[in-house]
């Protein structure tokens, strides 16, 4: 049974402006956030607070970041894109001693950490996102690593978003990152924010239907259960526990932004995977990169 603490239909967590918001005022948690909204020309979000650091990722649409940092105002532009699954989108990192107000027309996310180590504030254009084609077969997906610590200097976060095809999987094998293990495994929070559709090239299938499957479980560490259908909105939240697979249904395309951080001194994602599945990453080099990836790769990004 899924433990309603840790996972949140679109819309749960609404607050003022935005359609979910979770942070530290949030039951359990502590290290992570995200503020998920819809932006027309009429709304204004304010992100008025210091000590966050936070990434402003357009998920649809196009939009205007006002930051304002010891004193200085700039505007910075997102171009955006069509859609999560139409490549990646160029996203803007604004430090922890940086206040915001975000406008334009689209759907946005926002990532965020409280912390008062101040790093540079940093526009990472589309064309610089890292992308990478991970396992192999039906556990082929495209990571999005423009968050990561390879490329990005940041206090805390650490961002990615996952595009799934239909029919496979991904977030597998199941994996853990609840135990500080020196150069194994660091401790993470981590949220999950899903979006699915209609795969590419589908011939049926309306948006609203779209949907995935997504599961956590309890590991030494924790107690936790999610086995979930997820849809468009919807997110799951990770203190402890393995968590995955996230299947994308036959004909669906699944995403999700991957948003994490946690107590440990260093700035790392190790894992340690489910000894019971580790073994399936062996097939992978045999298998291949399923082909139909990469998605998105019309959008001038480079791949």
């Amino acid at each position: 049974m899924t433990d309603p603490r840790w996972f949140h239909r679109r819309g749960a967590l609404a607050r003022g402006e935005w359609e979910s918001v979770v942070d530290e005022t949030t039951p359990g948690w502590q290290h992570t956030g995200i503020r998920i909204a819809e932006v027309t020309d009429a709304v204004e979000l304010t992100l008025p607070e210091t000590g966050v650091e936070r990434i402003v990722v357009p998920l649809a649409g196009s939009f205007t970041v006002t930051h304002t940092e010891d004193g200085a105002t700039t505007e910075t532009g997102l171009v955006g894109r069509p859609s999560v699954f139409a490549g990646p989108t160029d996203v803007l990192y604004l430090s922890a001693a940086a206040t915001a107000v975000v406008r334009g027309a689209g759907r946005v996310a926002v990532a965020t950490s409280p912390t008062d180590v101040v790093k540079k504030t940093t526009y990472i254009p589309a064309a610089g996102t890292p992308v990478e084609l991970r396992g192999g077969g039906s556990a082929s997906r495209q990571v999005h690593n423009f968050g990561t610590p390879a490329a990005l200097d940041a206090a805390r976060l650490i961002v990615c978003e996952v595009i799934t095809p239909a029919s496979n999987w991904s977030s597998y094998p199941p994996h853990k990152h609840d135990e500080h293990i020196d150069g194994h495994e660091s401790r993470l929070e981590e949220i999950y924010y899903f979006e699915s559709a209609p795969g590419a090239g589908s011939t049926g299938g309306a948006a609203d239907d779209a949907f995935g499957i997504f599961s956590a479980y309890s590991s030494p560490s924790g107690e936790i259960e999610i086995d979930a259908r997820v849809r468009s909105g919807d997110i799951a939240l990770i203190p402890h526990g393995y968590h995955g697979p996230a299947v994308a249904a036959p004909g669906y395309d699944l995403y999700y932004l991957n948003v994490m951080a946690g107590p440990d001194p260093e700035r790392q994602w190790l894992i340690s995977d489910d000894p019971a599945h580790a073994w399936v990453r062996d097939s992978w080099p045999v298998e291949g990169i399923d082909p139909r990836l990469p998605l998105g790769h019309d959008s001038g990004s480079e791949q």
